[in-house]
C-alpha cells in the first residue's frame, strides 16, 4: 500500500509541471541588456534558452567558461543569457565592470542582462514567472541557478548551481530539448 502510495506521488509530481497553465510564454519577456539595449525574448522563439543567474565572485563563477562552450558549440540551436545579479552578496560590481570581467577572464560574448534582482519581490518578471509555471525549481537558491527554456517557450528543466554546463545531465536535457 505504501509503495502504491508514493508511485502515485512520484507519478503526479513528475507530470505536474506538464499541465502549468501557462497564460505567458518566455517570449512575452524582455531583459535590459548590459550594453544598454534590449534582449528580447521573442527574438530566440524556436530555440533553446538557457537563462542563469551569474556573479564574479562566486565559486562557481568558473562555469562562466561552460556556458560560454554551450554557446559556441550550439549558437544554431540555442541562446545563453547570463543575468549577473547581487542577491546573493557576489556580484558587487556595475554594469560595465562586470561586462569587461567576463570578456577578459571567460571570453563571454554570449547576451547579458544588467544586473537585476531574480528573487523577492523585486525580482525581473521573467523570474516571477518561472516560479508561478514550474514551481520552487525554477527559483534560483544560489547564483550559476540554470532555466531550461524548451522551443514552446516553457520551462523545459531547472539546474542547481552545482551542475555544470559541462555535465552529462544538463546537456542530456539541452540536447534533447534542441531535437524536440
Amino acid at each position: 500500500m505504501i509503495k502504491k502510495i508514493i508511485l502515485t506521488i512520484m507519478f503526479l509530481s513528475f507530470f505536474s509541471n506538464l499541465s502549468a497553465n501557462y497564460h505567458k510564454l518566455a517570449y512575452d519577456f524582455n531583459f535590459k541588456s548590459i550594453e544598454g539595449g534590449e534582449i528580447k525574448l521573442n527574438n530566440y522563439k524556436n530555440k533553446v534558452i538557457v537563462v542563469v543567474n551569474v556573479a564574479s565572485r562566486c565559486g562557481y563563477t568558473p562555469q562562466y567558461e561552460g556556458l560560454q562552450t554551450l554557446w559556441t558549440n550550439h549558437k544554431k540551436d540555442l541562446v545563453v543569457i547570463g543575468v549577473p545579479t547581487n542577491n546573493f552578496k557576489q556580484e558587487p560590481k556595475n554594469n560595465a565592470a562586470i561586462k569587461e570581467f567576463c570578456e577578459t577572464n571567460f571570453g563571454v560574448n554570449f547576451p547579458m542582462t544588467e544586473k537585476m534582482d531574480v528573487i523577492g519581490s523585486n525580482a525581473h518578471p521573467f523570474f516571477k514567472w518561472a516560479k508561478k509555471n514550474y514551481g520552487i525549481g525554477a527559483i534560483p537558491k544560489w547564483n550559476f541557478h540554470k532555466i531550461i527554456i524548451g522551443k514552446d517557450g516553457k520551462v523545459a528543466d531547472t539546474f542547481a548551481s552545482f551542475t555544470k554546463p559541462n555535465s552529462k545531465k544538463f546537456l542530456t536535457v539541452i540536447n534533447a530539448e534542441i531535437k524536440s
